[in-house]
């Protein structure tokens, strides 16, 4: 039987530490979640002067990444659109800010950010998860 990739707590560690780094670079707090590939959270991170509502919503990003095997920009994009449906679905947060984590091609975890406005969760997740 193929061992199955896994993301492990220091490769958590590291995507965090990207985010991190890149959310510091523009003077931003967010929180950092990371989830495994069974959309359990893994690590989790708040720059002390981020709402903590933000905390639930970096955790819901990442699982619906996780979820649903695409990033939660694809969600958002599709509600601005006009395509409401996205809007019923359980779990699906409309937000950009969640991607999930891949290794060769397979689905290894989720990242969700939260904290600042929607464009630039996204760009601490695409960070976050280069360092993967």
């Amino acid at each position: 039987m193929p061992a199955k990739p896994v993301l492990t707590l220091e490769d958590a560690k590291r995507i965090a530490a990207a985010a991190e780094a890149e959310a510091s670079k523009n003077g931003w707090g967010v929180v950092v979640a990371v989830m495994d590939d069974g959309g359990h959270l893994l690590y989790l991170q708040r720059s002390h002067e981020t709402q903590f509502g933000s905390v639930e919503t970096a955790i819901a990003k990442a699982h619906a990444a996780v979820a649903f095997q695409r990033p939660t920009k694809m969600s958002e994009d599709a509600v601005l659109s006009g395509r409401l449906i996205h809007l019923a679905l359980p779990g699906v947060i409309p937000a950009e800010g969640g991607i999930p984590l891949l290794r060769d091609g397979i689905v290894i975890g989720g990242l969700g950010i939260s904290g600042v406005r929607s464009v630039q969760d996204g760009q601490v997740a695409a960070a976050g998860a280069s360092a993967l």
